[in-house]
């Protein structure tokens, strides 16, 4: 392998090894320790953490990670992989030769075996493309904490460039209109689309954080492509935790008010996550399903995520491509 060879580095937020409680339990402690998470002063939330939230959420977490696990273990682990191998082949159809390695920021497989991996492969030259198309502090940066941190602790370290966010990119709107479309030509338009988002403590939002404001011009650009008026699309937030106030409108509360206003039909779709997971495929398609037609609404379908299909993939790849230019 080259010395000069380029690798590209594809980050998540994580995954449990397994939906038990034992996972569960080592997952949640490494994800809410991480003070880009959850910033409160480190001896108190340690008590909190380890006296209260280990010892009550794993189990409750493992029995609803049980209803999306498959055959290939975990669905987010499960089309990361893909997303790598597919990335990398649209590379190397383009004449671009490069290493292509999946991360999790926690859990496995690590940052830090992700980046050895590549290291091991001759990469002096490292692209890191997290897979969160809008930036947070809690998210992508979280991720460059991480790299950094293995990088604390290498000699020679690689060129490295590093993907902020791609929230607007032309690529990445367009593959969601497209699945959109796809979607209602198969099985109908509804009377509203949901945008619904993950969540951030307003808090984090006041101190600066700018994912709010690249939801809303994701959610804008998406629904100008779509020809959506005003009226027939909303934007949310969902999978709040603790008990401070979270960005608004909450995801769960706005179904809930439609199903009481008798709306006949929703489609919720969820631009922020790359690929499916447990906050779509639990909360979204099944609790937040049961939450809209138990409080009187109609028909209810949840839009998959992106995931590994062609044209993300080339997005993808059409991202990357720019990032490396002129490495080889």
């Amino acid at each position: 392998m080259s010395h000069s060879a380029t690798g590209i580095l594809l980050a998540n937020l994580g995954t449990p090894d397994a939906p038990t409680s034992a996972a569960l339990r080592r997952y949640l402690k490494e994800f809410l320790w991480d003070p880009r998470v959850v910033d409160f002063p480190r001896p108190l939330w340690w008590l909190i953490l380890n006296g209260v939230i280990l010892n009550i959420r794993p189990p409750r977490s493992a029995k609803l990670y049980q209803t999306i696990w498959t055959e290939e273990g975990s669905p987010l682990l499960a089309i990361g992989r893909r997303q790598a191998e597919g990335v990398r082949q649209a590379l190397h159809q383009r004449g671009l030769q490069v290493e292509v390695e999946l991360s999790m920021r926690y859990g496995n497989p690590s940052i830090a075996r992700g980046l050895e991996a590549l290291r091991e492969k001759g990469c002096e030259r490292l692209l890191v493309l997290p897979l969160y198309p809008q930036y947070a502090a809690a998210t992508t940066a979280s991720t460059f904490d991480a790299v950094a941190q293995v990088f604390e602790k290498w000699r020679d370290l690689p060129e490295l460039r590093f993907v902020r966010d791609y929230h607007v990119h032309p690529g990445y709107v367009g593959s969601l209109v497209n699945s959109i479309r796809e979607y209602w030509d198969k099985e109908g338009e509804p009377e509203k689309l949901l945008i619904s988002f993950h969540g951030i403590p307003q808090r984090y939002a006041d101190l600066g954080d700018p994912y709010p404001d690249e939801c809303h011009e994701t959610a804008r650009a998406l629904a100008e492509q779509l020809g959506l008026p005003d009226e027939r699309w909303q934007l949310t937030f969902q999978s709040r935790f603790g008990r401070e106030p979270w960005l608004q409108p909450y995801t769960d509360k706005t179904l809930e008010a439609w199903g009481k206003e008798g709306l006949a039909s929703v489609d919720v779709v969820c631009p922020g996550f790359s690929a499916d997971c447990l906050e779509t495929l639990e909360e979204i398609a099944i609790t937040n399903r049961e939450l809209f037609e138990e409080s009187g609404g109609g028909r209810y379908r949840y839009i998959p995520a992106l995931n590994d299909r062609a044209d993300h993939i080339e997005a993808l790849a059409d991202i990357a491509a720019a990032q490396i230019d002129g490495w080889i």
